[in-house]
């Protein structure tokens, strides 16, 4: 008598698949999660962490159709549940960490076919890297679901409502340019312009969006905050700072008078060979005419300089000093040049000053040492006495 034929026993695995790895970046729980207790445990976790977390949905699912499984009592059959979790950051990471994973679960448990939940369609893409490695029977998609009471919908729609008439941000716009357009309506409706509307309307729908676009209320703010919270420099900061623009203003207007010297000397329009050959002329006048302002506003702004390092006790101040000197004789020399450009005067004035040029620069060089033997003490002045005595 021949024995029946034993019954070829079914591996069923009831998958649960996150592959947007909510469940260890929420939860803090390592995955691959295998068995009834810990998803049970794993989706307890994820639902306190965040309530509205549809993933923790999708694994007390996968829990409930293991539990109807294992009602049904088949000899042949055996289940298991497990929850795989693939990468927070989506794309190539989520899918290899989801088949890493995939593959250490069938080597503890060789599944002969998968019944696989998911929480979306983002999950559901894993689908064809689970049915190469072993068969799919069954997909069960977990859609959670919201109420849509119209008490809900009231509430959500007042509290949008609310927020756009109370925050100043959104009722500028929702209410104050639609509130401007119809004053403007109202006022042309009063003088019987009402056809000009649509020309008061562009405007300031064109005035609105250049603001907004180019930022500048956001500007405008900036600057009103700045203007409020702005604090005045240290005395000595001001004076170097007012020396270095009035320095820039006188020579800029040095340059100007020289450019005007230079092109008075100009009748007519002239062609480039003839500025050409009068160079040396042009250059004359314009040095007679620009020297004495920029060597002026030079030398403010160096005094300016000193003056500052003088109220910080800076070493510095008598090499700027030497420097001021060296600076106001060189126009004494440029006024030589221009006058020997023009023709007024001989190449030995331009060598009497360049030599008495050098013998103030050494004489200066030569003070400026004595007097820093002199005044050592002046200029160790320690950085905290600086501090106060620039406050005070």
């Amino acid at each position: 008598m021949k024995e029946a034929p034993e019954k070829e026993q079914k591996r069923i695995l009831v998958l649960c698949v996150d592959r947007d790895g909510d469940l260890g970046a929420k939860a803090e729980v390592k995955t691959p999660v295998v068995g009834r207790e810990e998803n049970l445990n794993a989706a307890v976790s994820l639902a306190l962490k965040d309530p509205e977390e549809p993933d923790a949905n999708a694994i007390f699912e996968a829990v409930r159709i293991y539990d109807r499984l294992k009602a049904d009592n088949k000899p042949e059959e055996v289940v298991e549940v497990a929850t795989l979790s693939g990468s927070e950051l989506g794309g190539i990471s989520a899918d290899r960490k989801v088949v890493a994973e995939l593959n250490d679960l069938l080597s503890s448990f060789s599944a002969s076919e998968v019944i696989l939940v998911t929480d979306g369609y983002s999950d559901e893409a894993v689908l064809p890297m689970v049915q190469s490695r072993v068969p799919v029977s069954s997909i069960r998609r977990i859609v959670v679901k919201h109420s849509e009471s119209i008490e809900e919908t009231a509430a959500l729609f007042s509290r949008y409502l609310k927020t756009l008439v109370e925050n100043p941000r959104y009722s500028r716009i929702v209410l104050g340019l639609p509130g401007v357009l119809i004053l403007i309506l109202a006022v042309l409706s009063i003088f019987n312009w009402v056809q000009y509307y649509v020309i008061a309307f562009g405007l300031v729908l064109s005035v609105f969006l250049l603001v907004k676009g180019f930022g500048i209320d956001r500007m405008a703010k900036n600057l009103y905050t700045w203007m409020r919270e702005y604090s005045p420099p240290p005395l000595r900061v001001q004076i170097s700072n007012f020396s270095a623009i009035a320095g820039a203003l006188c020579t800029v207007l040095g340059v100007y008078l020289g450019w005007t010297a230079a092109a008075s000397v100009v009748t007519a329009p002239q062609d480039i060979a003839w500025y050409l050959g009068n160079l040396p002329l042009l250059a004359s006048y314009f040095l007679g005419g620009a020297i004495t302002l920029i060597v002026i506003g030079v030398c403010v702004t160096l005094l300016g300089r000193a003056i500052r390092w003088y109220l910080e006790h800076d070493a510095r101040l008598l090499r700027n000093g030497a420097l001021i000197v060296t600076v106001a004789w060189s126009r004494q020399i440029f006024v030589a040049a221009s006058d020997l450009l023009i023709g007024s005067a001989g190449p030995e004035r331009v060598v009497l000053a360049i030599i008495i040029g050098i013998l103030i620069g050494i004489a200066s060089v030569l003070v400026t040492f004595l007097l820093h033997r002199r005044a050592k003490e002046f200029f160790r002045e320690t950085e905290e006495q600086v501090e106060e005595f620039g406050e005070d």
